[in-house]
């Protein structure tokens, strides 16, 4: 068993305004916490893995594959391998956990273009 409760905290960003802290990692999963500055600007581009967002903290909202929707405190999404999505609009700092399977970085599905 190992105690994951430093996901839950936001982890101000330096020299940008997202950072990215990997909390646990196995063979089949990666676990970590995504902060997003208020008003700031998330780049990130599709992953080669499939993900589950659960937003901690903070107000925006979310767009991927054409779609958008208002996420804030008890949101959870699920993102598929190689699509493209970002969190907009960010009124509020965003803590956001975030679950890679396999784990990140690892290729374990096709990436699209961004």
């Amino acid at each position: 068993m190992e105690s994951l409760d430093a996901a839950a905290a936001f982890s101000e960003p330096i020299g940008g305004d997202t950072h990215w802290v990997e909390h646990l990692r196995s063979d089949a999963l990666s676990v970590g916490t995504y902060s997003i500055r208020g008003g700031g600007v998330d780049d990130q581009g599709p992953h080669g893995e499939d993900e589950i967002y659960v937003v901690i903290d903070g107000q925006g909202h979310f767009e991927a594959d054409g779609e958008r929707v208002p996420v804030g405190p008890g949101s959870t999404l699920y993102v598929p391998a190689g699509e493209s999505h970002r969190f907009v609009d960010v009124t509020e700092d965003l803590t956001v956990v975030v679950v890679f399977a396999p784990p990140e970085g690892t290729g374990g599905g096709a990436v699209a273009a961004p």
